[in-house]
């Protein structure tokens, strides 16, 4: 027995599952990799086993682990005395910085986890507009929010027109909080918003729909969610705890050229350390308490080791053609992916934009992607065995439908990826006939 499953099999008695979040299992192999170190592009499992990350901590690690200005600045607190709950100077110094570089950004609150950060946005839409309902896109994930906890990645028969509850014992009373249309669907969001805008207090969707295969917009749709919020008094929000910083500082809101009124930002913001972010207007911000009446609170919000790394995340991402070389090594490595595939007749092809992107697999490889139902027959079970034919080859895919790359990584990495790439797509071809498996619910 590998070390991993020994550990799984120990933590199996105290954590449920083995693991401390849902998604960590591997879906390939059945239990998680158990790792023990980390350092840049790779990562080294009990066994001594080393892998090219492809997983990039579900995109927090942007910037490659223990990226050197990152461990300075935990250190830098650490030296500090942490003080938890406590404010300093550096607390202010990275609202300035936010605000200097996304958009939409002019005053910003610090949160845990992505989960916290939606959770906030969506109370203080409702608070400054004194409406109650929110409008988000089916395959569309903003965290365990329970406000927002609708068709994630709903089966056939679950999917749009109803509205189904992604988890178990929701009470039944907060749906009538939600409205639920598909992505990037033109007509029915006009309608939708001529009908009842003037009770909807927030539109909140991914700017790109990573969490459901790096689904984009189509062009306009961002520009009429922006324009139909104005005439209706609602509040625009862009949930960039993924997206963020995949494309340039500005995020996707920059990449688009259209400005919400509230974003939040998480993952890559914090170099690896917790920290998510919500932010917008002033005019909006100042609701939230003191000043206003939307209550935030919390000890560990604005935790004095993850605002430090995160300033020392900025400079690195301010560094001179951060972007440019990241964004380039992303297009090889997805030109070289769909070149293999198309090459040995394998029926898949990579999406993605900027430092993230998603597998499909059969009928989804060959349509175009508009919404979360033009995704619900990917070949996920052939995918599981894809993923841990490559785990075998020495590439860490996870079994989530994002996966990136960091600034850490180099062209010899790519070169790696895409020879374990052709070499596990050969293995799984050579399966044959797979048993498919419906959509999955991810966590």
């Amino acid at each position: 027995m590998d070390g991993s499953s020994e550990l799984w099999q120990f933590a199996s008695h105290y954590l449920p599952g083995g693991v401390c979040a849902a998604a960590r299992p591997h879906k390939g192999i059945g239990h998680p990799v158990y790792m023990s170190r980390g350092q840049g592009s790779r990562l080294y499992d009990v066994d001594g086993n080393e892998y090219v990350d492809m997983c990039i901590s579900f995109g927090a690690a942007l910037l490659g682990h223990g990226h050197p200005k990152v461990a300075e600045a935990v250190q830098s607190a650490l030296d500090m005395g942490i003080m938890c709950a406590s404010e300093t100077e550096w607390h202010g110094m990275l609202g300035r910085r936010l605000a200097e570089v996304i958009p939409c950004i002019e005053m910003v609150r610090y949160t845990m986890s992505g989960t916290e950060a939606t959770y906030y946005a969506i109370k203080l839409a409702r608070e400054y507009t004194d409406r109650t309902l929110v409008l988000k896109f089916e395959g569309h994930f903003h965290g365990f929010n329970d406000y927002l906890a609708y068709n994630y990645w709903p089966a056939p028969e679950d999917a749009w027109p109803k509205v189904t509850p992604a988890v178990q014992a929701l009470p039944e009373y907060l749906k009538e909080g939600v409205i639920v249309l598909p992505f990037n669907d033109f007509e029915r969001v006009e309608e939708i918003m001529a009908e009842r805008g003037h009770e909807i207090a927030a539109v909140i969707l991914e700017p790109v729909n990573f969490n459901s295969g790096a689904i984009r917009p189509q062009p306009g749709f961002l520009e009429l969610l922006r324009r139909l919020t104005r005439e209706q008094g609602s509040l625009l929000i862009f949930d960039e705890i993924l997206s963020g910083f995949r494309t340039e500082i500005g995020c996707m809101q920059a990449t688009y050229g259209v400005t919400p009124d509230l974003c939040t930002l998480g993952k890559a913001i914090g170099g690896g350390v917790p920290l998510s972010v919500f932010g917008g207007a002033r005019e909006i911000m100042q609701h939230v308490s003191p000043v206003g009446r939307a209550q935030h609170s919390g000890t560990f919000n604005g935790n004095l080791l993850a605002i430090m790394a995160a300033h020392a995340a900025l400079d690195v991402m301010q560094e001179k053609s951060f972007f440019e070389d990241l964004v380039a090594r992303c297009d090889r490595l997805y030109a070289g992916i769909n070149e293999i595939m198309s090459r040995i007749g394998f029926v898949g092809r990579v999406q993605g934009q900027g430092a993230q992107f998603a597998f499909l697999f059969g009928p989804p490889a060959q349509r175009e992607l508009l919404r979360w139902e033009d995704l619900m027959d990917n070949h996920w079970s052939l995918l599981a065995q894809f993923y841990k034919a490559c785990l075998e080859r020495g590439i860490y895919f996870h079994t989530a439908q994002h996966h990136g790359i960091s600034s850490a990584h180099a062209d010899a990495d790519i070169d790696l990826v895409l020879e374990g790439i052709e070499s596990a797509l050969k293995y799984v071809m050579s399966l044959g006939p797979i048993e498919l498996s419906p959509a999955p619910g991810f966590f």
